[in-house]
């Protein structure tokens, strides 16, 4: 799990915990330990580390879903590579991967991966795709040979796969809340177009964009708020600095961690996002709203936007105009 959790053993069990993976739902004892130990190194110098209690296991099964990664290109990206690499590499073991940035990740992750399934009791793997909806569209169970090249094609399919929003620009995107159990990133910026780091690219192109609340699920780890350009009291209000901070300094990319503008309400929010998004008409402004850039079937766009959602093919009005209802505190309902 990298450093998932605060990158404590606790944290990362309570991760499981919220994902609904408890010892009495899967019938088995779960241990957490943040302790590794070192496989090798790179030519370069890097060293690789891996789960100390795995690396003790009979058979180690790795199991992740693959899609495009957040923040770099490459043949794969996120998927059972970067698993093996980054999560049973614990804290310790994602430091070390992004310890000379995401410019060289594309490298890394496969090189490592690589190393590790040589040398520890990697029985095979099972790696997921899902489609636009959140949903599973292909599971497919393959072996330590055969991971390079299965994920690479499943990459592909992943990146077709992805959920969009089907507009090249917009000046306000709303997003109604965020967390780890979205995107490692909070949000995903495929999704959105705002990349924490110059190696990724894609999505539309979005002048301002507002976050407003945390998932419950995530426990207050708000990595990704410092992407959007303004955010609620509500958010920060619950945010655990540790768990957050810990993402940005394992990482190296600390900008998703930093807290972007911050104002008392929902309605605040969203007005300072419109004054600032650089239109002559703030009456037409583009103006998009997601539950969370997992959740987008359904979507909130302004009466500005209306032409292009009937002209596009992709997208179709299904309700009357109304407006945004706030409640008494300004806050979206």
């Amino acid at each position: 799990m990298g450093s998932h959790g605060g990158a404590t053993a606790e944290g990362q069990k309570e991760v499981l915990e919220h994902l609904g993976v408890t010892e009495d739902a899967v019938g088995a004892p779960i241990h957490s330990s943040m302790e590794v130990v070192k496989v090798g190194e790179l030519d370069k110098g890097l060293p690789i580390f891996i789960d100390k209690l795995a690396s003790e296991s009979d058979g180690i099964v790795v199991i992740n879903r693959v899609k495009p990664h957040t923040a770099f290109r490459g043949p794969v990206e996120s998927g059972i590579m970067k698993m093996i690499s980054i999560g049973l590499g614990k804290q310790r073991g994602a430091e070390t991967c992004h310890q000379l940035g995401f410019k060289h990740m594309h490298e890394h992750v496969p090189e490592m991966a690589e190393m590790t399934m040589d040398r520890m009791p990697i029985l095979f793997a099972v790696a997921t795709v899902e489609n636009a909806f959140d949903r599973v569209k292909s599971l497919d169970v393959m072996i330590p040979e055969d991971v390079y090249e299965k994920e690479k094609e499943l990459q592909e399919i992943a990146k077709e796969s992805l959920p969009k929003i089907f507009f090249d620009q917009i000046d306000v995107l709303i997003i109604d809340e965020i967390g780890k159990n979205i995107s490692g990133d909070g949000m995903d910026p495929n999704i959105t177009g705002r990349y924490p780091t110059p190696y990724a690219h894609g999505g539309p192109d979005v002048t301002k964009m507002v976050v407003l609340d945390l998932t419950e699920e995530t426990g207050g780890n708000a990595n990704g708020v410092g992407t959007a350009d303004f955010t609620t009291d509500r958010l920060v209000s619950k945010m655990d600095r540790h768990a957050t901070y810990a993402n940005g300094l394992t990482s190296t990319v600390v900008g998703p961690t930093h807290i972007s503008t911050a104002m008392e309400n929902d309605e605040d929010v969203i007005r300072a996002a419109i004054k600032t998004c650089n239109i002559l008409d703030f009456e037409k402004v583009r103006m998009v709203r997601i539950k969370n850039t997992l959740e987008i079937g359904e979507i909130e766009v302004s009466e500005s936007m209306l032409e292009d959602v009937e002209k596009g093919g992709q997208t179709k009005q299904i309700s009357d105009l109304y407006e945004l209802p706030f409640s008494q505190e300004g806050n979206l309902r």
